[in-house]
C-alpha cells in the first residue's frame, strides 16, 4: 500500500463527503431516537455474564500466582516484540515474537507482515489475546458451565478487539479510503444505516444480497408438488427423473429451526436431486413458520400433526408400508422419539432410520452449551410469553456466534469499513432465512433435551402419553456426522447412536454442520471414515475406522440398497388421490422474517382443493380439504409371555437379551433380583449401561406376575 501524497488528499472531493455524512448522521439520530422508545425495557445482560465474571474475577483472586505469571510473560514477550519492531523500523529483519494461527484469514493482507507499523499492530493484538486467553483458562474454583461460558465470551470479546475490525488499523481499509476518495467511508455508513432501519435500532448485518435469489426460481428448484398440508407443514414429493424407483419411499425431515432447502441450494449441489436420481421416491416436509398463534403448539404437535401425518400420507399415496426415513440436525432428534413412540405402539412403518448431525445424548452439545442454563432459558421464556414464539434471528445469533469471524466481523469489514455491498451466495441467503419457535414447543425442547438431557434415558420423557425410550428402536439406523460439526460435536451423535438396539452404521465426514453433509460427489471434496461396529470410545473408533475419498453419498446409497432393492413404476406427483396443491418448494417456506404467513393457494389439479395458510388463531388453522388421511390401526402387539422383558418400562429388546443371556429370562428371575443386584450385573458390561435406572424392575416384574 502507498503513501498517501498531498495531492490525493486535496482531491478527495470534502465538500461532497461532508454533505452525503451529514445526511446519514441526520438519519442516525433518527433511528437510535427510535431505537431507544421501543427498547427501554431491553434485557441489556442477556448471557448472564456479570455474574460469571463476578465468579471469574474471584476465583482469579484466589489464585494470584496464575496472574502474575501470566503478567510476567505478557511483559516479557511486549518488551521483546518492541525491541523487534524498532530494528523493524530501521530496516533490520527479525522473526515474530508471535505469529498468528495457520488459517487466520484475518491478516491476509500484505501489510500485516511487510509494514513495520502494522505488523506490531498485529503482533500487539496476538500477545493480548493469548495473556486473555491464559487468565480464563483452565482455572480453578470454577464450575464447568461457568468456565465454559467465560471462556467462550471471552473469546468474542478477543474477537470483537482486533485490530482488522477498526478503520484506523485495519491497512485495507485505509487504502479503500485513498482509492475512492473517501467515498467508501460514505457509502459503508449508508449500508450501516440501512441494516440499522432494517433491524428497528438493532444492527443486522446483511451477509448477502438477498434480492439475487427468488425460491423456485435460482434456489430450491429441484421440480415437484405440494401433495399435502395442514397447518403445521407442506408435504413435497419430487418429481422422478428415472422411469423405475425403489419400492420403499424416503421421507426426509428437515429441522424446523431452519428451511428445507439447505438440501436444495442449487442443482449441482442438491442433496434432494441426487436422491432422486438415485432411484428414492422422494416426500420432504416443509415446516411452517409459526406465529404467535402456535404459541401453545407443543413438541407432540410436530410429531403428531407433522411425521406421523406425513408417514400416512406416504403410505396412501404410494401404497406402501415400508418407509425409509432420513432426519436432519433435531430433525433427526424428533424423527427418533417419532420412532420410540411408534415402536410403543406397534407400528413398523419406518424400517430405517437415517440421522445427519444429530445429537441424541445432549451431555456434551459443544458450544452451543454456553446459551443454555436454567436463568438463560428462564429469560428466552419470559421473551416467548410476550409474544408467543422465539424469533429465529435469535437463534441466528447465536449460530453466528460461534464463528464470529467468519459470520460476523468479516461482514461487518466488507460492508461497513471497506464500504461494499455484500455479494450474492446461496448459502448465506438460506443461513439468514431463519424462521420462528413456538414458545411452548422451543421451551419444553430446551429443557427437557439440552438442559435435563432426558431423551437418552428410558422412560424420562412422556410424549402424548407415551414414555419415550430410544433403546427400544431396532431398525437399521445409519449416523452421518461431521468432524468440525460445533452445533452438533460428533462425539456427542456418536454417543447417541449407541442408544439403539438394532444394527447401526456411524459415517464421520468432513467439515462443518452443512458443508460436510451437504458435500456432493462432483466436488470430490473432503473424506469419511465409516464402519459398522461402535466400540465405546469414539476415539477409538475413530483410530480404526477406514478413511475413503470424498462424499459419503454414494456409500449411504449402497447402504440403503442393501436393505430393500426392489423397484416399482416411478410415482408421479399428484397422480393419485393426493392431488397436486402448488408447484414446488411450496408457499409455507416462503415465508421470511418479518413477513405475514403464506398466502392461500390453490389446487393446480381437477380435483379442487383449498389449501389454506395457517390461520390467525388456532381453531382456523384446519387441514385443508384434501383426501383423507387415515392413520392405520398399530399392529397389536404379542401377549406379554413370562420371559417377555421388552414390557418392562426400561428394558428395550437389546438389553433383555443381554438380560436373558446372564439368566435372568422371566419375570419370575426378574422380581426376585435386588435393584442393587441388577446395578452390579450392568455395571459389569461397562459404563454404556449406567444409563440404565433397574430400581422400579422388579416391581414392574411382580405387578406383571400378578396380572397373569
Amino acid at each position: 500500500m502507498s503513501e498517501p501524497t498531498s495531492e490525493d488528499i486535496n482531491t478527495l472531493g470534502f465538500a461532497s463527503l461532508a454533505e452525503g455524512l451529514q445526511k446519514n448522521f441526520k438519519r442516525v439520530e433518527e433511528v437510535m431516537a427510535d431505537f431507544t422508545k421501543s427498547y427501554e425495557d431491553m434485557e441489556l445482560d442477556p448471557f448472564n455474564l456479570s455474574s460469571a465474571y463476578k465468579e471469574w474475577l474471584a476465583a482469579l483472586g484466589d489464585n494470584p500466582q496464575k496472574l502474575l505469571e501470566a503478567n510476567m510473560a505478557y511483559m516479557q514477550n511486549a518488551a521483546d516484540l518492541y525491541q523487534r519492531s524498532v530494528m523493524g523500523l530501521l530496516g533490520i529483519e527479525s522473526e515474530p515474537v508471535i505469529r498468528e494461527q495457520k488459517g487466520d484469514r484475518r491478516f491476509h493482507h500484505e501489510d500485516w507482515t511487510e509494514k513495520p507499523v502494522f505488523n506490531a499492530i498485529k503482533q500487539s493484538y496476538l500477545l493480548a489475546s493469548q495473556w486473555m486467553r491464559g487468565l480464563v483458562s483452565d482455572l480453578d474454583g470454577l464450575d464447568e458451565q461457568t468456565a465454559k461460558k467465560v471462556e467462550f465470551f471471552t473469546e468474542r470479546y478477543i474477537d470483537a478487539m482486533s485490530p482488522t475490525n477498526f478503520a484506523a488499523t485495519n491497512p485495507a481499509v485505509i487504502e479503500k479510503i485513498l482509492e475512492t476518495k473517501g467515498g467508501s467511508i460514505v457509502h459503508g455508513l449508508k449500508n450501516m444505516l440501512e441494516d440499522l432501519e432494517r433491524g428497528k435500532g438493532q444492527l443486522q448485518i446483511r451477509m448477502t444480497d438477498s434480492e439475487a435469489f427468488e425460491l423456485g426460481k435460482n434456489v430450491a428448484v429441484t421440480p415437484g408438488k405440494v401433495v399435502f398440508q395442514n397447518r403445521m407443514f407442506q408435504l413435497i414429493q419430487y418429481t422422478p427423473t428415472t422411469s423405475k424407483v425403489l419400492k420403499r419411499p424416503l421421507l426426509v425431515v428437515p429441522p424446523w429451526i431452519n428451511k428445507f432447502y439447505i438440501m436444495d441450494l442449487q442443482p449441482k449441489n442438491s442433496l434432494l436431486r441426487w436422491f432422486v436420481e438415485q432411484g428414492h421416491t422422494v416426500f420432504v416436509i416443509s415446516w411452517v413458520n409459526p406465529d404467535e398463534s402456535f404459541r401453545e403448539t407443543a413438541f407432540e404437535d410436530y410429531m403428531k400433526e407433522g411425521v406421523l401425518t406425513a408417514v400416512d400420507v406416504v403410505e396412501q399415496i404410494t401404497g406402501e408400508k415400508e418407509i425409509n426415513a432420513v432426519g436432519y440436525c433435531i430433525g433427526g432428534t424428533l424423527l427418533t422419539t417419532t420412532l420410540a413412540y411408534m415402536k410403543n405402539k406397534g407400528d413398523n412403518r419406518i424400517q430405517s432410520a437415517t440421522f445427519f448431525t444429530t445429537m441424541l445424548d445432549f451431555t456434551d452439545p459443544g458450544e452451543l452449551g454456553v446459551f443454555i442454563d436454567t436463568e438463560q432459558i428462564t429469560s428466552l421464556e419470559s421473551k416467548m410469553e410476550k409474544d408467543g414464539y422465539l424469533e429465529g434471528s435469535s437463534m441466528a445469533g447465536a449460530f453466528n456466534l460461534m464463528r464470529a469471524n467468519d459470520l460476523i466481523w468479516s461482514f461487518y469489514i466488507n460492508n461497513y469499513l471497506l464500504g461494499n455491498d455484500p455479494r450474492p451466495f446461496d448459502l448465506l441467503y438460506w443461513n439468514s432465512d431463519s424462521t420462528r419457535m413456538p414458545a411452548k414447543m422451543h421451551s419444553w425442547y430446551l429443557r427437557n433435551m439440552y438442559l435435563e438431557n432426558k431423551l437418552c434415558k428410558p422412560g424420562a420423557i412422556t410424549v402424548d402419553g407415551v414414555d419415550i425410550d430410544v433403546s427400544t428402536i431396532d431398525i437399521p439406523a445409519c449416523f452421518a456426522s461431521t468432524v468440525e460439526d460445533h452445533i452438533a460435536p460428533w462425539k456427542s451423535t456418536y454417543n447417541g447412536a449407541q442408544l439403539f438396539s438394532g444394527d447401526v452404521r456411524f459415517i464421520l465426514g468432513g467439515s462443518g454442520h452443512i458443508a460436510g453433509v451437504i458435500n456432493p460427489p462432483e466436488g470430490g471434496k473432503y473424506d469419511y471414515r465409516i464402519t459398522d461396529g461402535l466400540p465405546e470410545d469414539p476415539d477409538l473408533w475413530a483410530a480404526g475406522a477406514e478413511r475413503h475419498p470424498g462424499s459419503w453419498w454414494p456409500e449411504w446409497q449402497n447402504w440403503i440398497v442393501s436393505l430393500s432393492s426392489t423397484k416399482v413404476d416411478a410415482r408421479i406427483p399428484g397422480s393419485g388421490k393426493f392431488k397436486a396443491l402448488e408447484d414446488a418448494p411450496g408457499s409455507y417456506v416462503k415465508a421470511r422474517i418479518g413477513a405475514p404467513g403464506p398466502k392461500q393457494v390453490k389446487a393446480v389439479s381437477a380435483t379442487p382443493a383449498k389449501a389454506p395458510a395457517p390461520a390467525k388463531t388456532q381453531k382456523a388453522a384446519a387441514a385443508p380439504k384434501q383426501a383423507k388421511v387415515s392413520r392405520p390401526a398399530p399392529a397389536k402387539a404379542a401377549k406379554s409371555s413370562a420371559d417377555d422383558l421388552t414390557s418392562i418400562s426400561g428394558i428395550g429388546p437389546a438389553l433383555a437379551r443381554l438380560l436373558k443371556g446372564k439368566g435372568v429370562d422371566s419375570y419370575t428371575a426378574l422380581a426376585s433380583m435386588k435393584p442393587s443386584d441388577l446395578r452390579a450385573l450392568l455395571d459389569e458390561e461397562g459404563p454404556k449401561y449406567r444409563k440404565y435406572d433397574p430400581s422400579d424392575w422388579p416391581k414392574q416384574a411382580k405387578a406383571l406376575l400378578s396380572g397373569k
